[in-house]
């Protein structure tokens, strides 16, 4: 596996393999790292993984921290690494990312996954109230705790990966911590994901409280040309690490190894 760090460049791994090409998306307060279970199953692929400007490796690189440059990052980052046949998966806010990326139709995207992801159309709870609340569910280990355990997961984690998830949910620069509840959770892009050209699947955790199955057929769904819908069972909202054999397996149905 390469890791790769420019100075304008976020952080990624190049795990050579197989295409086409999983590039993986994460989540707000995720990394790179949030994928290793689920990378860790797909034995033999070629996989891209990310720390998004302004998290975990990428912490040091300066904003904006909006979603359009998170797309225009994930666009360069794949140029560097010379990946020309690939599949987006995007995981939350970076299933937002995927949307926004493959609403270019760049050359090479063959489809897109998108794992518990924000929807295209905000659902109504994002109201001004919720996102800032929201805002401060990272501010601290406590904070982060309560979010992981009452909120994003719907299943018992390991204490290795519990405390993987409070680390990573703050190693960000404040104002990228801050981007997402604040402005970008709240961005309509429908006019964008019904750009896009390539097959989807969306995938729901059965116990998502964060973006419930029913948000993202009514929110995401219908602003999706050509899509497969899956539900997860048992799951909450953090997919890749409380099922991540299930979504293996429903990557690799999806994108099969060529």
């Amino acid at each position: 596996m390469t890791t790769t760090q420019q100075s304008l460049l976020p952080v990624y791994d190049h795990r050579p393999g197989t295409g086409p090409t999983l590039v993986f998306l994460h989540y707000w307060g995720g990394s790179a790292r949030t994928w290793d279970l689920v990378v860790g199953r797909l034995a033999g692929r070629d996989t891209l993984t990310v720390d998004f400007r302004g998290w975990s490796r990428s912490s040091t690189l300066a904003g904006p921290y909006a979603l359009r440059q998170f797309a225009d990052d994930t666009l360069a980052i794949i140029a560097d690494a010379g990946v020309a046949d690939y599949v987006l998966v995007g995981h939350s806010m970076g299933g937002k990312v995927a949307q926004l990326v493959a609403a270019t139709r760049p050359a090479g995207l063959r489809g897109i996954v998108l794992v518990g992801s924000a929807p295209a159309k905000p659902a109504s709870g994002i109201t001004p109230e919720y996102r800032e609340g929201l805002s401060h569910a990272y501010d601290s280990d406590e904070s982060v705790a309560g979010a992981r355990d009452h909120i994003l997961t719907a299943t018992e984690l390991p204490e290795q990966i519990k405390s993987r998830i409070t680390t990573d949910s703050r190693a960000c620069t404040d104002a990228a911590r801050t981007e997402w509840p604040l402005r970008g959770i709240a961005e309509d892009i429908r006019e964008h994901t019904r750009m896009i050209s390539v097959p989807a699947l969306v995938v729901a955790g059965e116990n998502d409280q964060v973006e419930p199955a029913d948000v993202l057929v009514d929110h995401l769904m219908p602003y999706l040309a050509e899509a497969e819908f899956t539900v997860i069972p048992k799951t909450g909202h953090l997919i890749p690490l409380e099922a991540p054999a299930a979504l293996a397996d429903a990557i690799t149905a999806f994108a099969p190894a060529a």
